[in-house]
């Protein structure tokens, strides 16, 4: 910082964990030269860490404050959320987001507030906490072609694998632990739903291919049926289940989006991935595999990340969309298939689920443990029947990596071309 420059006025919108994280990171680090101004909340009776009068309980008067030189918002409100951000950039004010939901939802529209209005929205922490990987897509490799960008997105439901696979417990007991520990909401449907790493699918996609995704449109599969037999079936064959994030390019161009469970080896960098940490590999078609790993949860690590945006967005930074001209068009569904695997504790209803992925009967396997199933199935009728498969407990893992567009084309020349 420029001893000569006044510090940097911020507006920060909301003082939960990433929020309370970030500034105490500023509050510790006085030589960046950055103050929080203002705060602004939603209750006025939760119990915080600093005075009561520090605290705004209208966050449009940070909007209509021209002294904040910039805002930072981390409320879990995407609708509000997106309203408070969608004004400030109206404003042409600089705003940094944590908001995967409301971005996933709006990236469009907020891209286009920009380029009219003159502002400037970052949000590295709304992907993957601590791990750069918007910064890495939009800067170093906004001009090589990506074969595919996959990972482990999210902390919380990572975590309660760990555990199961650690302790040998079921799916209930690990949940009751992460949310225990923090590491999961009360309500954990959209973690262990694998909605939120849906969310942040759709938002490096932007800026891996420059495609601007509906999430409501991309396959997400969680782990809420998932069992104890499931994770010990996969350690016996040396694999862990993970949920897995992948975003590939098709052997015609086009990109797909997916997130499920998947079972991975050790030849995997995603295999030595736990607990709460995140892990994105990226697949240049010139520099090769690159591998990201880092927190990606808790207040500290995402308030590390809310903090590189803000000094980002005083050095004048912004995302460059530099594939947005020349986006290919998505295939999300439509004539893709991948090997999986199912399971279900009763055999009946288990027979029944493979009628609903036109599995035949003889993909039925059984070993010590119990019965489950294996084979290639359709992302179409994954993606109808998601509701039911969640609603019913059923449990759907990617036996392999989704492959690349070298490797797809070598299996379409093969004979093979339905099957990622």
């Amino acid at each position: 910082m420029n001893p000569t420059q006044p510090p940097l006025r911020i507006g920060l919108i909301g003082f939960g964990c990433v929020g309370q994280g970030f500034y105490d990171i500023v509050q510790r680090q006085p030589e960046l030269g950055l103050t929080v101004t203002r705060i602004a909340v939603k209750s006025p009776t939760k119990p915080r860490t600093l005075p009561a009068e520090r605290f705004s309980l209208q966050a449009d008067d940070l909007l209509a404050d021209p002294e904040l030189d910039l805002l930072v918002e981390v409320i879990d409100d995407a609708t509000e959320a997106f309203r408070l951000v969608s004004a400030a950039l109206r404003q042409g004010r600089r705003v940094a987001t944590a908001n995967k939901a409301m971005l996933a939802r709006h990236l469009p529209e907020l891209v286009r507030l920009q380029a009219e209005c003159g502002g400037t929205l970052l949000y590295e922490a709304a992907v993957c906490g601590s791990i750069p990987v918007i910064r890495t897509l939009d800067q170093y490799f906004s001009h090589e072609p990506l074969r595919a960008v996959s990972g482990i997105f999210n902390g919380s439901s990572n975590y309660v694998l760990t555990r199961m696979g650690e302790d040998g417990s079921d799916y209930g007991p690990a949940l009751a632990e992460a949310q225990a520990q923090g590491f999961a909401e009360t309500d954990p449907a959209l973690d262990m739903g694998a909605f939120d790493p849906r969310s942040k699918a759709v938002i490096l996609a932007a800026h891996a291919y420059g495609v601007f995704l509906n999430p409501e449109q991309v396959l997400n599969l969680g782990i809420e049926g998932v069992g104890a037999a499931d994770i010990a079936r996969a350690a016996a064959h040396g694999q862990k289940i993970k949920v897995v994030a992948g975003l590939y390019r098709l052997p015609d161009g086009r990109v797909t989006a997916l997130v499920t469970p998947q079972l991975v080896g050790p030849e995997s960098p995603l295999y030595a991935v736990d607990r709460e940490f995140n892990g994105v590999v990226l697949e240049a078609e010139f520099a090769g595999a690159q591998f990201l790993r880092g927190r990606g949860a808790g207040g500290h690590p995402t308030g590390s990340a809310v903090l590189a945006d803000v000094l980002a967005l005083r050095r004048g930074l912004r995302y460059g969309y530099a594939r947005q001209a020349a986006a290919p068009a998505a295939q999300l569904t439509q004539g893709l298939a991948v090997e999986a695997y199912v399971s279900h504790p009763d055999v009946g209803a288990l027979r029944e689920v493979l009628t609903w992925l036109e599995l035949p009967p003889e993909s039925l396997r059984t070993d010590e443990r119990g019965t489950y199933a294996t084979g290639p199935v359709a992302l179409e009728q994954l993606f109808a029947w998601r509701k039911e498969l969640r609603a019913n407990g059923v449990f759907v893992a990617r036996l392999h990596e989704v492959p690349t567009a070298a490797a797809a084309a070598h299996a379409w020349a093969q004979g093979t071309a339905e099957l990622v």
